[in-house]
């Protein structure tokens, strides 16, 4: 997909072939060179590259057949790139071969055959072996001036062909081969998720085009097309539905377990699955805009990003390699020149050390767990956007709370209507109440209004009709009915400013506000006629999220809102709150995150990613809820819960400490590993093979224990 700035555009296309960051970086390297490319950006876990070009001067077409000769072709359509078969793998192939010449050699040997034969073939052996390993440590070593593994194992190999034990190089060259020829496969199961979340959206839609009902690639769809959706199929991209109801599974998206009822004007995702109706949806989004492919850019990027561990590991490898090569060189060398030993035994020592000290497992065993987790959280509807968020969100003890829309529903609901006796004689019922009242309210914009007026409407009451609205702010509306001006707002209007007396209702109004609900009075310039109370109820699973976060090791979860004091109290007990923060503007919320910050160190913040935005990005981690859909609040925070469900940033919580559980395994193995193979080599204890085969499976083992984090 091109898209124009300026005199340059931007080709964007998946290729095959990119396994790992050194075959990212010689991409990189060969594209830099060709004639009109501006700039190069490759995303390894991707596989993905970003090329910014100018067409004066060169084509899609042409790069593209670049990239094939490269070695890294272009995949066709929006796929993920699948590793090759493995006897199609050049990799695979070599490595194989090399296995069958190194076996090849040792039965020659073992039937007596004279030295220099089985000798040539371990040699042919280490050449086709470690052809591709020798190479990316020859280009380490110049264009990035580094000493990686890749060259510790090849001066191994080559150290121990000079010794005259090239059987045991052969053997070296063969397990690491199978080990960098596995690479691209490992990569391809750390990039599940994201193919799983490409397969969500249906290839086709069928669209409603100049009368005629077309069935077209949904890449093509442009906005404000009319596409069909039949009972059974995926939604083709975001859009509104025009026409049709039916409950629509979110699960793919938001990770709702309950489907949710369509119907005209609301918003679908791409990706989520209709029920038994048929809809006709109004496209709002195209095909590369839509929600499901902003999960995947996010997820994408957010696989790049590195966390604070796996930065060290990085640094401390480029280190460790250059000091390892070193001591072995110290090891082969010093004991035969200062303390008269024997050469060869120093070089096989110095060899062995070499191999046994390779920190492999060490390197691979951070990314692969980070990138396996961060495609499982947005399988489950948890975008977490880097590894350093993982690492942060794991340390979490404290978790604050906005409450409108995050504990609460974030949209007031009628919970009790009561007539005063002493109000108007042919005021009777809580029914006819409610229609005097939403009769008012009918004209007002007030969310509490609106929310008066839904609750009619749900109760099937007629609406009395009301002249003369007017509104008066801060304190409630009036209007004309049956030749009397009548009010309805706060009980503080009626005493203070219309002098009526509350003696009626004062104590019913008292506990409704105990109770953390808004009264509303309705009456006219003499008396109250009755209360409607009104209260943004709290979300059904809420305490039992705070009740988990409890159980996750979080030891204070705060609530900070800009409603009165009462109120968050009231919610506070119902939920099971610790601390509670009321009457708070959005600057006062993050003076308090940050106080929180100061008293207990790590802290979350969570909110709708919009309004609470500072706060958000105060904390530790932001987190967002119910952002599917929300291109704000997918920027703001720096975790988006696509769903408005309390109980996922549980979820990201134990994710998180799942995985630097796992981490931290995979981490204490490779060290005792390679320090038990070191302690071996340098006393002579073990020999090349055994040190060979202790470092392959160590990283064998490390790539299965993070590829458990695809797990949910």
């Amino acid at each position: 997909m091109a898209t124009s700035n300026k005199s340059l555009q931007r080709l964007e296309v998946r290729v095959g072939n990119v396994d790992c960051e050194h075959d990212a970086a010689s991409l990189k390297r060969a594209l830099s060179g060709v004639a009109g490319v501006d700039d190069v950006k490759v995303l390894p876990k991707a596989a993905k590259v970003f090329l910014t070009y100018d067409p004066a001067t060169t084509s899609v077409e042409v790069l593209k057949a670049e990239l094939g000769s490269l070695g890294f072709p272009p995949q066709q359509g929006a796929g993920v790139p699948a590793a090759p078969k493995p006897w199609r793998n050049p990799k695979v192939l070599t490595s194989a071969l090399s296995g069958l010449l190194f076996l090849l050699g040792w039965f020659i040997a073992q039937a007596g055959a004279p030295a220099p034969v089985p000798t040539t073939i371990h040699v042919a052996a280490i050449l086709i072996g470690g052809y591709f390993f020798g190479r990316e440590a020859i280009e380490e070593l110049i264009f990035d001036r580094q000493v990686g593994i890749e060259f510790l194992m090849s001066t191994a190999a080559i150290v121990s062909t000079f010794m005259g034990e090239a059987a045991e190089g052969a053997m070296l060259v063969f397990l690491y081969s199978i080990s960098e020829a596995a690479e691209g496969y490992t990569e391809e199961k750390t990039r599940s998720a994201i193919k799983a979340l490409m397969d969500l959206t249906p290839k086709h839609a069928l669209v409603k085009r100049d009368g005629r009902e077309l069935e077209i690639p949904v890449e093509e769809i442009v906005l404000s097309d009319v596409f069909i959706v039949r009972p059974g199929e995926s939604v083709a991209t975001d859009g509104r539905v025009l026409v049709g109801r039916s409950e629509v599974n979110q699960a793919p998206i938001t990770g709702e377990s309950v489907p949710v009822q369509k119907q005209p004007s609301d918003t679908v995702f791409a990706g989520t699955i209709n029920g038994e109706g048929v809809l006709e949806v109004e496209a709002t989004k195209t095909f590369a805009e839509n929600t499901v492919s902003r999960i995947i850019q996010m997820v994408e990027e957010a696989q790049e990003r590195k966390g604070k561990s796996q930065r060290f590991i990085e640094r401390f490898g480029a280190r460790y390699s250059p000091a390892v090569l070193l001591i072995g060189f110290s090891l082969a060398v010093i004991p035969p020149l200062m303390f008269g030993a024997d050469w060869q035994a120093s070089l096989i020592r110095a060899t062995v050390f070499i191999v046994a000290a390779a920190p492999c497992a060490l390197v691979i065993s951070v990314p692969i767990t980070l990138v396996a987790s961060l495609g499982t959280g947005a399988r489950q509807g948890v975008l977490i956007k880097g590894g350093m968020y993982l690492e942060e969100l794991a340390k979490i003890k404290t978790v604050a709370l906005d409450k409108t829309g995050t504990l609460t529903r974030g949209e007031p609901e009628v919970t009790d209507m009561l007539v005063c006796a002493e109000g108007r004689a042919d005021l009777k019922s809580s029914q006819q109440l409610l229609a005097l009242a939403a009769g008012i309210e009918r004209y007002s914009e007030h969310p509490l209004a609106r929310a008066i007026v839904r609750h009619a409407q749900t109760q099937s009451v007629g609406l009395v009709e009301v002249t003369e609205f007017q509104a008066m702010t801060g304190a409630g509306a009036s209007g004309r009915f049956q030749g009397r001006t009548i009010y309805i707002g706060k009980p503080d209007f009626f005493e203070k400013q219309l002098r009526v007396s509350l003696d009626c209702v004062r104590d019913e109004i008292e506990r409704l506000q105990d109770d953390g609900k808004t009264a509303v009075l309705l009456g006219d310039d003499e008396s109250i006629w009755g209360v409607l109370a009104l209260r943004d109820n709290v979300r059904p699973n809420a305490r039992k999220a705070i009740v988990a976060l409890h159980t996750v090791g979080v030891q204070n979860v705060v609530m900070l809102t800009g409603d009165n004091t009462r109120t968050a109290q009231t919610i506070a007990r119902e939920l099971g709150i610790d601390q509670v923060y009321a009457d708070l503007k959005p600057e006062d919320k993050v003076v308090k995150v940050r106080e929180l910050a100061q008293k207990y160190g790590h802290v979350a913040m969570v909110g709708d990613g919009v309004n609470d935005a500072p706060a958000l990005a105060e904390a530790t981690v932001g987190i967002a809820m119910g952002t599917a859909g929300t291109d704000v609040a997918l920027e703001t925070a720096d975790v988006a819960l696509m769903a408005d469900d309390l109980e996922k940033m549980v979820y990201a919580l134990r994710l998180a400490r799942r995985t630097q559980s796992v981490v931290n395994q995979n981490l204490v193995l490779s060290m005792v590993v390679i320090g038990v193979l070191v302690v071996g080599a340098v006393a002579g204890v073990f020999s090349l093979p055994i040190a060979i085969v202790g470092h392959e499976v160590s990283e064998f083992v490390v790539i299965a224990s993070g590829l458990r984090m695809l797990r949910s």
